[in-house]
């Protein structure tokens, strides 16, 4: 891997390439770069991914099978419920699936709302989705509705499905674990999100039972920023931007597992930018930055955000875990930095990415995590 090009925000506008000289541009510590972490050290543990504590199961659900016969639902067009694997697609290369079994803003024949499943891989190679009335939804139709997957599609049982939906944790989790599946809750459930997304106006709304203003039934929450484990603190920090060509080349080398890291397929996503787009990131200093990499990539990384009023970065993984990341010394011009890397992220909507090095000035990472900050579904 060539030299990190790595540029500084500048506040009031972002540095480009082109101004600087034609040679590879170093880390250059900024105000930022001089905030340590505290102190941190590795425990000699086996790497694994923290539990997320969720919440309480849905009100109302359970996991017996219903004795109730499911009513017709009625209103929904056959274009609607998708079955679809892509013929140029490996059915054995797809180990993971990201899931949402959840109520729409559709009432049925009863007034009650209408639920579905969806469930996709991160290369939508792999699409499903089936409605079902609310009196049918538990472990049992949601592990039912899994094998029916694997069995039409001809595709393997999935090694691990993503879910975002803390309140389903139960139902989700319990169908997973019978199934011998590795539930995850994670907002890293890109792909299906933008799915939901694109059904909303042609799906949703065309039916004659949508209720325009209606709120999902299970909200996605927000929790307090809980202090840093010590495993996941590093030493020095800065704000930084990399063009989008140079970003490709670190999602190279992740795909390729030569670094610890996470990137999305943008093309998938209908991310569409120019090579010299500017991404912003947060580049993280450690001695023990190979450690560092590989207790970070245990999480489900999901953002980094900047909460002025603590003077500091947010952290968050999984569904709704949150930890406070870093400190800022506070003052205008840290305020100015700050507002502008959070305006430099909204700009590439959404996109941004951490690295994890042995010095700000590595030519190489340990770690690289391409995240993208989405809205939550209209659903």
């Amino acid at each position: 891997m060539g030299l990190l090009r790595y540029t500084l925000l500048s506040v009031g506008g972002a540095v480009h390439p082109s101004s600087s000289s034609s040679r590879p541009l170093p880390l250059t510590p900024s105000k930022f770069s001089k905030c340590k972490f505290r102190g941190w050290h590795m425990a000699s543990s086996p790497v694994k991914a923290p539990r997320c504590t969720l919440d309480k199961p849905v009100a109302g659900l359970t996991n017996k099978s219903s004795q109730v016969a499911a009513p017709t639902l009625t209103g929904i067009e056959d274009e609607w419920e998708v079955t679809k694997l892509a013929a140029d697609i490996d059915p054995e290369s797809i180990s993971e699936w990201e899931l949402d079994f959840c109520s729409r803003p559709i009432l049925d024949i009863r007034g009650k709302k209408i639920w579905e499943l969806v469930v996709c891989d991160s290369k939508r190679a792999l699409e499903f989705t089936r409605f079902y009335p609310n009196n049918v939804i538990n472990s049992i139709t949601l592990k039912d509705a899994i094998m029916s997957i694997v069995q039409t599609l001809g595709v393997p049982k999935p090694q691990t499905i993503r879910f975002f939906r803390s309140q389903m944790k139960t139902i989700v989790s319990k169908a997973c674990n019978e199934l011998g599946i590795r539930p995850v809750p994670s907002k890293r459930c890109l792909s299906l999100i933008r799915w939901l997304e694109e059904r909303y106006e042609p799906v949703y709304m065309r039916h004659p039972g949508f209720q325009e203003g209606a709120k999902a039934l299970l909200t996605l929450e927000q929790s307090s920023p809980l202090e840093l484990p010590d495993n996941l603190c590093g030493e020095k920090w800065a704000f930084v931007q990399l063009p989008l060509a140079a970003v490709q080349e670190e999602m190279a080398i992740v795909q390729e597992e030569s670094c610890f890291g996470s990137v999305p397929d943008l093309d998938i996503l209908g991310i569409s930018l120019s090579d010299d787009t500017l991404i912003p990131g947060v580049a993280i200093a450690s001695s023990r930055a190979m450690g560092l990499a590989a207790w970070t990539n245990a999480l489900e990384i999901t953002s980094i955000d900047v909460d002025r009023q603590r003077a500091c970065l947010i952290l968050s993984a999984g569904v709704s875990k949150r930890w406070i990341y870093a400190f800022y010394r506070k003052n205008r011009q840290t305020d100015q930095e700050a507002e502008a890397w959070e305006a430099a992220k909204k700009a590439c909507g959404g996109l941004h990415f951490l690295a994890i090095q042995e010095s700000l000035d590595s030519d190489s990472c340990d770690g690289f995590w391409l995240i993208l900050d989405m809205p939550n579904p209209p659903v």
